[in-house]
């Protein structure tokens, strides 16, 4: 069976079982009927994800592995912070009439910055070091950038990912102030793996870990139903990822480069209520 359905079902029973509720407390969301979205959670989860064994996408119920992972390139090979450059419409609250969401995500990433060896932004930075210095221990991004938070349609969720090459192996760890576990856990986990997966093949290294922070994993009050019926669900051995092995330029992924073989999954969750 997948391990990312164990992790998902391990960390769901015990954010329901030991969780902090809000309930009593000042919440900022609402649901649409203006009712407060209070939430069970759970500080500091840490989650570790061996990319060397499986790919971890969740088969308690499907992850859309196509549109992860263009969300993803929209950030880090487009380096954009227009909805205009992405297929899906998972964006669109936050943009405005031109579709920008303002200095977020991909915008910090291709503002360039000087080094000894010269002006990189974030990503080529990284592409340099794993190729150049692979041992070294600064290999990092970070899109929290204080001085633009005002001009953010939206805060950073993920928002740091350091690398670590260990032997041949590239590993990462993925920072997360906050997550909406059932809405984006298993879609972060797919795009940042995918990304590991991107940069070790480019770099000729082989993939390792992808260690998963989220300071706030937190199940919504309307949600906790939904997230009952996937921990009674039993999961499906874990697909096969194939990636184009042609692709050597990280700047020459796209989605249709990506093919999940044998990819088992239970009936996906319909109308999940979205807090605003």
């Amino acid at each position: 069976m997948s391990k990312a359905d164990i992790i998902f079902k391990e960390m769901c029973t015990d954010i329901l079982e030991n969780g902090f509720s809000s309930e009593g407390q000042k919440v900022r969301a609402v649901w649409e009927d203006g009712t407060p979205a209070h939430t069970i959670k759970k500080f500091c989860v840490v989650n570790r994800y061996d990319l060397s064994e499986e790919f971890p996408i969740m088969t308690l119920r499907g992850t859309n592995l196509k549109n992860a992972i263009d969300e993803i390139l929209w950030i880090w090979q487009k380096k954009s912070n227009n909805i205009n450059d992405l297929n899906s419409h998972i964006w669109d609250s936050w943009a405005d009439e031109t579709g920008s969401i303002g200095k977020a995500y991909g915008y910090q990433l291709q503002v360039k910055h000087k080094y000894d060896e010269g002006e990189f932004d974030q990503v080529d930075r990284v592409l340099y070091d794993l190729k150049h210095n692979p041992y070294s221990r600064r290999i990092m991004t970070n899109i929290y950038v204080h001085s633009d938070l005002h001009e953010m349609n939206l805060y950073p969720c993920a928002y740091s990912m350091t690398f670590n090459v260990t032997g041949r192996k590239l590993n990462g760890i993925l920072n997360q102030r906050s997550q909406d576990i059932l809405v984006a856990n298993n879609w972060n986990v797919c795009q940042y793996a995918a990304l590991i997966h991107m940069f070790a093949q480019v770099s000729g290294l082989e993939v390792g870990e992808l260690v998963h922070v989220i300071a706030d994993a937190h199940i919504y009050d309307r949600h906790i139903p939904l997230i009952k019926e996937l921990l009674s669900r039993e999961p499906y051995p874990a697909p096969k990822l194939v990636i184009n092995p042609e692709v050597k330029d990280f700047y020459d992924f796209r989605v249709e480069d990506f093919v999940l073989e044998n990819y088992q999954r239970g009936p996906q969750i319909k109308n999940i209520p979205v807090a605003v």
